[in-house]
């Protein structure tokens, strides 16, 4: 039988393939994780009977401007992508999107997302959130990320805003509280690249970016995992110790970061084939259910 594909099906089919290439621009995955801490930031936050269309709006102006941020991403480092398995068939890469529109697109994002933020929360988020932008996109991607091996580590202070920005947008003011939960994901950053690091340390070799596992040695790179999964798990408990958060956190963050902890073991002692890229993926949902049990414990409380 045969089969007959329509000058519209064609069409249907190259729009949403050049949809999902716009959407890998924005890293959409790693996005809709930055703005769920947001949104928790926003959710513990002193209640001022803002309107939830206002509090909505302010997390996809904290969206768009992380997205247009991941744009520069991949316009600055696609001389990298390009030597990487991981990364080699990006849309900047192939090809697939141009340099130019990818920069359109960007700031078009960015006027959008700052637009948001100045009208429906405030001048201070707006700034605090193009800051941040700028911290991912350019210091970190830029200078950070080929200049040291504590790449992960410095430019993770950007990566992990969200949860300040999302109060700052409820508040109009910062606090000790947020930058609590900003700590909380600063210390998770570099076991979670870290890990991946490692999966891949002959990637980051062939581009030559100066990742830790690079620069000094897998071993080295496990003992940091080690350590700072302790101090995470010890930062965990603070959001309780402070009475930001209850006992059902409190357990919750036990139990998570207790798991990364051994994986960390793991892959210092008994290392398998798996154990670094499962350790990645298991920081992604780690983090992602922390935030979630912070929300769920705001309103058990």
């Amino acid at each position: 039988m045969a089969i007959t594909i329509t000058n519209k099906q064609m069409h249907n089919s190259g729009f949403a393939a050049r949809v999902r290439d716009y959407l890998i621009l924005c890293k959409y995955r790693v996005v809709a994780l930055l703005a769920l801490t947001a949104v928790v930031g926003q959710v513990l936050a002193p209640e001022n009977d803002r309107l939830l269309i206002y509090q909505v709006l302010s997390i996809l102006g904290i969206a768009l401007l992380a997205s247009s941020a991941a744009v520069i991403n991949h316009l600055v480092d696609s001389d990298i992508d390009n030597k990487m398995k991981r990364t080699q068939n990006r849309p900047v890469v192939k090809g697939r999107v141009s340099t130019n529109d990818a920069l359109i697109f960007s700031f078009f994002l960015a006027v959008i997302g700052i637009t948001l933020l100045v009208a429906f929360a405030n001048w201070l988020a707006a700034i605090l959130t193009f800051a941040a932008l700028v911290g991912y996109a350019f210091i970190y991607t830029l200078l950070l990320k080929r200049a040291t091996p504590q790449n992960i580590v410095i430019g993770g202070v950007a990566g992990a805003m969200p949860p300040l920005l999302g109060w700052v947008a409820e508040t109009g003011s910062m606090s000790a509280e947020p930058w609590l939960l900003v700590m909380i994901i600063f210390t998770w950053t570099p076991p979670h690249f870290w890990a991946l690091a490692i999966d891949r340390k002959n990637d980051y070799s062939k581009a030559n970016i100066p990742m830790l596992p690079v620069t000094h040695g897998v071993e080295f790179t496990k003992t940091m995992i080690l350590l700072y999964s302790v101090l995470l798990f010890v930062i965990g408990l603070f959001p309780y110790i402070i009475n930001m958060a209850g006992g059902f956190y409190l357990l919750t963050s036990c139990l998570l970061n207790g798991w990364l902890i051994m994986m960390a073991i793991k892959l210092k002692w008994r290392e398998e084939s798996t154990t670094a890229i499962g350790t990645f993926k298991y920081s992604i949902w780690q983090l992602m259910l922390l935030f979630v049990v912070l929300l769920v414990d705001k309103w058990m409380i």
